[in-house]
């Protein structure tokens, strides 16, 4: 059960006794306090994830999340009218009002958020914990611990470098999925990942952190030369995971055709800088 705040309304009522609300008002007399709520409420009914906004909902009022109901080809599953164009507002305005605590509040972080925003969140709090990349490691942390243990107990598998220096890829892309770069300036874990695939090869670079603007921005560029060819991929952001995805790439990559690759040993420039802000 989690507790949670929401603007005081004179059309508050007691309901029964499944959702017993312990009320309490606030120094200013403008807020109330609201325990033993169940928020599994506030979960799209189909795929049990936290509701965020926008949430769809039929015409016999069955609810649906904006991810389910393309796979639903906007067809409710309950009654089987079509779902995804008329939006609940009455839920809406019920996410937006109720506030929890940030899951990492145990961990040091003293924000509340919106329920439907509680999962964006937690993709920027620097609170959020970090899974070691290395095969075998259930090890989590933070984005500094994760970076520390890395270089401490797996430091043979990671190449270390300075923001803006280019550095030589040697990758056997027949048995290596992935080079972890520790970057020494910043103190950030970089996933390098090939993804080795019948058309071609697929490269991407990730951070091991928080998505946090706190935590700076990151470019990185890839250089790709064979007999007499040249493949650049520069790309404006670094994205920031939590977990490293095994997934193909959607966007943010190089794609390095078949007819290029030259055997298992793939030989890259990468360069990974530090984004500068605009004026600064």
């Amino acid at each position: 059960m989690v507790g949670f705040s929401f603007p005081e309304s004179s059309s508050d009522r007691e309901e029964g006794s499944s959702r017993k609300r312990q009320r309490s008002s606030t120094s200013d007399g403008k807020k109330r306090s609201a325990m033993m709520l169940g928020l599994d409420i506030l979960d799209c009914p189909i795929c049990f994830e936290p509701l965020t906004i926008p949430v769809f909902q039929c015409d016999n009022g069955h609810l649906a999340c904006s991810s389910c109901c393309p796979k639903l080809s906007n067809k409710c599953p309950t009654c089987a009218s079509p779902i995804g164009q008329n939006r609940c507002s009455a839920i809406e305005s019920v996410l937006e009002s109720v506030y929890v605590p940030c899951p990492n509040a145990k961990l040091g972080c003293t924000k509340s958020v919106s329920y439907s925003k509680e999962s964006t969140h937690v993709k920027e709090c620097t609170f959020s914990q970090c899974s070691c990349p290395a095969t075998g490691c259930d090890y989590t942390g933070s984005y500094n611990q994760i970076y520390s243990h890395f270089l401490s107990h797996i430091d043979n598998k990671c190449m270390r470098f300075f923001c803006g220096d280019p550095v030589n890829v040697h990758l056997n892309i027949a048995s290596d999925k992935m080079l972890l770069l520790g970057e020494i300036g910043e103190r950030r874990l970089f996933a390098l990942q090939c993804f080795n695939e019948p058309q071609g090869l697929y490269v991407t670079v990730t951070c091991i952190a928080p998505d946090a603007p706190e935590l700076g921005k990151f470019t990185y560029c890839l250089d790709y030369s064979m007999d007499g060819h040249t493949l650049k991929y520069e790309s404006p952001n670094v994205k920031k995971v939590l977990e490293v995805s095994y997934q193909i790439p959607q966007d943010n990559f190089m794609f390095v055709p078949r007819c290029l690759l030259r055997g298992e040993l793939l030989k890259m420039k990468v360069v990974i800088g530090l984004k500068v802000r605009a004026g600064s």
